[in-house]
């Protein structure tokens, strides 16, 4: 059974107050020892969680090595960690972890000449890449995680990716090392240098088995590559430093070489009828020497938009000196393949090959939820039904054995009762899965226990490597006797005790490992559901199902996203973990955790968590982006409900929060509070009182508001259209951009529709589930529902994407017990989705133009652009928009505190977007807050798309006037 007793034990331990002193005097970048710092780093990517001491962020190689002089006098364990993506548990540690991604992260040096740079262990490998590509080079390792993952993190685990068959693993790929070991001294490893002492004499003393202990396989990550340091190897101390997971030493500066990038690259994708098919494929697509070879099922794909028919598909890439020679090299494997293939296609498309790459690499998340959402028909948890976890992720075996290794696998999961959905790098023979244990129960974590002992009986029978990728860590170290026997294992601790002869190295992983049930992540979670305030459909209603769909693959910490993304825009501002979705997720954990976890043990009043949520903009764009969907949003305004429950809120949840009810009182008096509004040592007072950032404007209220001018307008009684539409007068419309609202009347009116408000004194409770007055917005959403008018599930138009979503999403999950609540979700449209629907024949007016702003977060996340790229498209409006989040974010931008981070964020795409734009640009922002950000950042006037269509249409009638 899992030993989570230990685990509760060791939690509960601080930092002596001595190593915290001694390491602050010692290093000079940060050291915490906070419950906050400890708890971002407790987890990795894999099912396994320890509870460090201290957490330092070391400035240099300087204080790497005076950092481990101080640990080794404190006698403390040190586990260095880069991005954190690790899944098997090798970048989690009991002692001091040393965070390397928030200063070691430079390219030192890059010399095009002899395609080598020599770079820092916290180095992004994108950024990598992005340094070497003006000189036509790259990094040929590139596992899915690139855009987060570091240098030093792949050096320890040897990673690989999609393009190993042609530029082989890290280890292929690093040239020299220097390495600071347990005490502060260091090495420099290079081809033929010795390493530590010691380490020579072991290796002659044992000559015939490191010759024959090792298999031949081209994903052999299992164990220490001993066999590197072989006479006839080099010796190599690198290739045999690469893979070591943080167990022998701490890397403070690399030379890894690089490899020319193809000019041109076309992506051969070949469907078969399933993924046994497909990898007994794969082998034969070698001799043409693809730079890919990567296979993944049908289970994983969520859109298959741009895929051949089949069950199952590879994905050859290919590369040229010319676009043709690229397609050319694609569409000769692609007639190789034909004889077994069901359907193939060539995509030469950039766009499109990204588009297909993005759910290759999404794979790792979306494979966490089966496509069904259904569990193994063992155990009842709640919330348990259709998740699956790492453990067995990546091993790997000769490729020409892979097809019927993956019938021996189905039929050995079959036999457990567990499923699961391979996927992964089919040319190199490697397989990544994630399996749907029940790691809640006894039960299922002693049939975890077995099934790992059978299946690695069966990789080591097929001639396989326990690890094929992403390294041994916790999941695999303890079984490595069946794969290399007790000897060679026995050899690998003689090598680390060789290294680190205190064991303080990353102890428990790869020598002397801990068993593999130990130190779940899970142990310390709540076995009942959290009495929660939503419903949270998609995790069966348990909160804590929804908090461990973060499973730390970190998508959220890419710093840099292209095209419509949006997640994570507070960590790109910020650039901390605890600002990033999985960090907040982290601290929901240990909250959950509570007194087993031992870190936060005030539950919903933790201030931790508080803090890390304060700068959630609430944009949603993880419930999209992230690969597993988790959704902070909903997860912080939960939170907030809990955390307020009886006691005073911040001002700006009063002034904020509740905006509608004072919109509303204040309408009729909006002339004389406009004038007031100029009176700046008054306006300064309010902003205090109200928790405003003094640095935010007001905007102005209407002097008319939208509903009293459509009374008007309808009473003119100007139109017989084919029949009624239903808009929604949301707050913002209603009462301070009530020209959105008349423009979108114009369009309505123009595609044959009378409009009509689809009630009285509606609001979708918005402004309260965002400050989490959870309570007073089901109270809003409940009059809403009683004062709609139309019949149920009649079309409405909202205008405003926030509104929309909230309509969508919070509506339902907030009174899941109410039908009108799912009947109105499923009425809502955006005017765009509107007229595609039911007014199919309309065409807009032709503007051509080009536009340029910002697709709103809560739009891209919840409710999809398609419709709107469509219609702007027969508009004749050209042009993309950017992606992220303006940064104002409904009450988030206003707060006092946030208007830093604000600004960062409006100026991550969409500030830039708007300079960047030629004369004679449209610049579209369906969201108040976006054009707000706008007109108060830059002074620039965002428009609605219906604003752009109604001013389109009021010049086609001016043009078709007649002359007088």
């Amino acid at each position: 059974m899992a030993s989570g007793t230990a685990q509760r034990g060791s939690s509960a331990s601080t930092a002596p107050a001595a190593l915290v002193r001694d390491l602050r005097a010692a290093v000079r970048g940060e050291v915490a020892s906070d419950a906050a710092a400890r708890a971002l780093t407790t987890m990795d990517a894999s099912n396994y969680r320890r509870v460090p001491l201290t957490v330092i962020a070391p400035h240099d190689d300087a204080d790497i090595t005076a950092a481990l002089a101080v640990c080794r006098a404190h006698g403390v364990p040190v586990v260095p960690r880069g991005g954190g993506t690790s899944i098997a548990g090798q970048a989690t540690g009991t002692g001091v972890v040393l965070d390397l991604t928030r200063h070691l992260r430079s390219v030192l040096a890059l010399d095009p000449a002899s395609r080598t740079a020599v770079v820092q262990p916290g180095l992004v490998l994108d950024d990598l890449r992005a340094a070497a590509a003006p000189h036509g080079l790259t990094f040929g390792p590139d596992p899915s995680t690139h855009s987060r993952c570091t240098l030093g993190g792949m050096i320890g685990n040897n990673s690989c990716g999609s393009h190993s068959v042609a530029w082989g693993t890290t280890a292929d790929n690093v040239h020299a090392l220097t390495v600071a070991r347990y005490g502060g001294d260091t090495l420099r490893l290079e081809p033929g240098a010795p390493g530590p002492p010691g380490v020579r004499d072991l290796v002659a003393g044992h000559l015939a088995l490191l010759r024959t202990g090792f298999p031949a396989l081209p994903r052999r990550i299992s164990g220490y590559a001993l066999d590197a340091l072989l006479p006839e190897n080099g010796p190599d101390p690198v290739r045999a430093f690469c893979g070591s997971e943080g167990t022998l030493g701490v890397i403070t500066e690399a030379t890894v070489r690089l490899v020319e990038a193809p000019a041109a690259r076309a992506l051969a994708v070949l469907g078969y009828a399933d993924e046994s098919a497909a990898a007994d494929a794969a082998p034969g697509l070698l001799p043409y020497h693809p730079l890919t070879v990567e296979g993944m099922a049908a289970d994983l794909v969520r859109e298959p938009a741009g895929l051949p028919r089949g069950a199952a598909w590879l994905f050859a890439e290919t590369g040229g000196a010319t676009p043709a020679e690229a397609r050319a090299h694609a569409e000769r494997m692609v007639r190789a393949a034909s004889a077994d293939a069901v359907d193939t296609a060539v995509v030469t498309d950039p766009a499109g090959q990204r588009a297909l790459w993005r759910i290759r690499e999404d794979a790792a998340g979306t494979a966490t939820r089966m496509p069904d959402g259904g569990g193994t028909s063992r155990g009842s948890a709640a919330g348990r039904g259709g998740e699956a976890w790492p453990g067995w992720e990546d091993c790997a075996v000769p490729p020409a054995r892979l097809g019927g290794y993956l019938r021996d696998f189905r039929a050995l999961l079959a036999q457990h009762g567990l499923r699961g959905t391979p996927y992964g790098h089919f040319g190199d023979g490697c397989i990544h899965v994630r399996i749907d244990f029940d790691l809640l129960t006894g039960d299922g974590v002693a049939r975890f226990r077995r099934f790992s002992e059978d299946l690695a009986a069966l990789v080591v029978a097929h001639g396989g490597s326990l690890s094929g990728e992403h390294g041994d860590g916790q999941a695999r170290a303890e079984l490595l006797p069946k794969m290399y026997g007790d000897e060679l294992v026995a050899l690998f601790t003689r090598y680390k005790d060789l290294w680190d002869p205190e064991g303080a190295m990353n102890p428990g992983i790869l020598a002397r490992p801990a068993r593999l049930d130990e130190n779940l992540r899970f142990d310390v979670l709540p076995r009942e559901p959290v009495d929660v305030a939503f419903g949270y459909p998609h995790d069966g209603g348990d909160f804590s199902a929804a908090v461990r769909r973060c499973v730390g693959v970190a998508k959220c910490r890419t710093e840099k996203v292209a095209g419509p993304s949006v997640m994570c825009p507070s960590f790109r501002a910020t650039g901390e973990e605890a600002h990033s979705t999985r960090g907040r997720a982290r601290l929901l954990h240990e909250m959950l955790a509570g007194d087993a976890g031992g870190l936060i043990t005030d539950g919903w009043r933790s201030t931790e968590v508080r803090d890390a949520l304060d700068l959630c903009l609430s944009c949603k764009g993880c419930r999209s982006d992230c690969p597993v969907g988790v959704d902070m949003a909903t997860y912080k305004a939960e939170f907030l409900h809990h955390h307020y429950r009886g006691r005073p809120r911040p001002a700006s949840h009063y002034a904020l929060g509740r905006l509608p009810l004072w919109l509303r009182l204040a309408a009729p008096l909006a002339g004389p509070l406009n004038a007031l509004a100029r009176a700046r040592p008054l306006v300064a007072l309010a902003k205090r009182l109200a928790g405003i950032a003094p640095e935010r404007g007001i905007p102005p209220l209407a002097r008319e508001t939208f509903t009293r001018w459509l009374d008007r307008h309808r009473g003119a009684g100007t139109l017989s259209g084919e029949g009624p539409a239903l808009l929604w007068p949301d707050t913002f419309t209603e009462y301070l951009t009530p020209e959105v609202g008349r423009a979108a009347v114009t369009v309505l009116e123009a595609a044959g529709r009378e409009v009509v408000p689809a009630g009285r004194g509606l609001c979708c409770g918005l402004t309260y589930v965002s400050t989490g007055q959870l309570d007073r917005a089901r109270g809003v959403m409940r009059r809403t529902l009683d004062r709609l008018g139309g019949a149920p599930g009649d079309p409405v138009v909202v205008l405003e994407p926030s509104c929309a979503a909230t309509l969508r999403t919070d509506l339902p999950e907030l009174l899941p017990d109410d039908p009108r609540a799912a009947r109105l979700a499923a009425s809502v449209h955006t005017l765009a989705q509107y007229l595609e629907a039911y007014a199919p024949g309309w065409e807009p007016p032709r503007l051509d133009r080009p536009v340029t702003g910002q697709t709103h977060c809560h739009q891209h996340a919840v409710l999809g652009d398609a419709a709107e790229r469509r219609l702007r498209e027969r508009a004749g409006l050209t042009g993309e928009l950017a992606g992220g989040c303006c940064g104002l974010a409904g009450n988030f931008g206003y707060e006092r505190g946030h208007w830093d981070v604000s600004v960062a964020c409006a100026e991550d795409q969409l500030l830039p977007a708007v300079r960047d734009a030629a004369p004679g640009t449209a610049i579209l922002a369906d969201g108040f807050s976006c054009r707000t950000q706008l007109a108060q950042l830059v002074g620039v006037r965002g428009r609605h798309l219906a604003e752009l269509l109604a001013e389109g249409l009021e010049e086609g009638l001016e043009e078709g006037a007649p002359q007088g």
